[in-house]
């Protein structure tokens, strides 16, 4: 039974939270100048434009600075050496290439690294939204989960995430520069020097950090087209999932717009229970997220959806659960990811026995659908999938014993 990993219900606690030094980047902060970082074409059009280069030389020059900033990760103008130095100076003048601030790096026994990032500050009493971004490294790719709000609007009940409240939707820009710090950190753009096209170590985007997407589908929109460019960031629309925990009048438009991979946070077979574990089905029942499920464009057996499910014990993971989700998929093209439950302080829920899971995955395998289970990462430094929340809410040392003192329970 081909599956992603086993549920490794409790990662050895021994691993220590690691700060690496951050690459050389001017945090943004309250910038009197703006930064290039993370503007799609139109916009960086438009900064250049706004500054006094002519209309005969800004298709020309906006292809270099994309060129540079996206394929060479630039840190500064004067990096950009077939752009003519009065530009450059210019460019200095009135903008920066700045990132958001890495206020904390963490890094995972299994290699998972979870950034805290600082937004630029909006405004005289906005500090700057904090938010997570988390990088998964294996064997054949390297996944990077991002965030697309600070916050969220739902209130799913087993994940942290929910937890927060919203601060506010992520500009399309600070979605990109996500992107842009996990390169920068993991020396993962073209060198001047080789200009290889070798593997990126950034290679999938995954939209299921903090936030629900859909609730900000033109700034997520934007993002992927920047991030799809092939002249600049150069990742795949079918290596880009963007996940929604089911905001059905949107789920067309994305599928339209973006050609990105769809995954379901899906989590229930019936009304009752899904409204308990994502409120949001009180308002788009399973039916309806379903049939916008079948409508998906592009929707086939070489792009199937993703429908995620948590696995909790004793809530969701019986054998009848698993016949309910076989008859519920039926006729559409899908991957069911199961997810082994990730704890965390506070959380009324407990991952479901290994045994319990397999047997589960199993029904489903042989029904005929892929059922792969998703290897716990990043546990240890709460940045597994339903982990993530802002340190904008400090989480106390004693929640943190609590953590691992469930952890460790598990094992027994």
């Amino acid at each position: 039974m081909p599956r992603e990993g086993l549920c490794d219900t409790a990662p050895a606690m021994t691993v220590l939270l690691q700060t690496a030094p951050a690459p050389s980047a001017v945090p943004i902060g309250i910038a009197a100048k703006p930064s290039l970082v993370g503007l799609t074409r139109a916009r960086l059009a438009e900064a250049l434009a706004g500054v006094g280069v002519g209309d005969k030389e800004l298709r020309m020059r906006v292809g270099q600075v994309w060129h540079w900033i996206y394929v060479r990760g630039a840190r500064q103008f004067d990096d950009m050496t077939n752009v003519s130095k009065a530009l450059r100076q210019l460019l200095d003048a009135h903008f920066t290439l700045a990132l958001p601030e890495v206020t904390s790096e963490q890094i995972s026994k299994d290699g998972t690294r979870k950034w805290l990032m600082r937004m630029p500050s909006t405004g005289p009493h906005d500090r700057g939204a904090e938010i997570e971004c988390v990088y998964i490294p294996e064997t054949d790719r390297g996944t990077l989960c991002v965030s697309s709000q600070v916050g969220c609007t739902l209130t799913c009940t087993f994940c942290h995430t929910g937890t927060q409240k919203l601060v506010r939707n992520l500009e399309a820009s600070e979605i990109v520069a996500q992107v842009m710090v996990a390169r920068r950190y993991l020396n993962d753009f073209q060198s001047a020097a080789t200009m290889r096209d070798g593997a990126r170590a950034v290679s999938n985007i995954v939209f299921m950090g903090m936030g629900e997407p859909l609730y900000n589908l033109q700034n997520v929109r934007d993002a992927i087209h920047v991030m799809t460019d092939q002249e600049g960031l150069q990742l795949s629309r079918r290596k880009i999932t963007v996940s929604t925990s089911g905001v059905v009048p949107q789920i067309e438009a994305l599928g339209a717009e973006t050609g990105a991979m769809l995954a379901i946070s899906l989590h229930a077979t019936n009304d009752a229970l899904r409204d308990e574990l994502v409120p949001l089905n009180k308002k788009y029942p399973i039916k309806a997220l379903l049939d916008a499920c079948r409508a998906y464009p592009g929707l086939s057996n070489a792009r199937r959806i993703t429908f995620e499910y948590v696995m909790l014990k004793g809530v969701n993971d019986s054998l009848a659960e698993a016949r309910a989700l076989v008859r519920l998929l039926s006729g559409i093209p899908a991957k069911i990811n199961l997810i082994p439950f990730n704890p965390w302080p506070g959380s009324r829920y407990v991952c479901s026995d290994w045994e319990q899971i397999e047997t589960f995955s199993e029904y489903i395998f042989n029904a005929g659908y892929s059922s792969p289970v998703r290897t716990p990462r990043g546990r240890d430094i709460l940045a597994a999938c339903g982990q993530l929340k802002s340190e904008t809410e400090k989480m106390r040392a004693r929640a943190r014993l609590m953590l691992e003192e469930s952890l460790v329970a598990n094992l027994d």
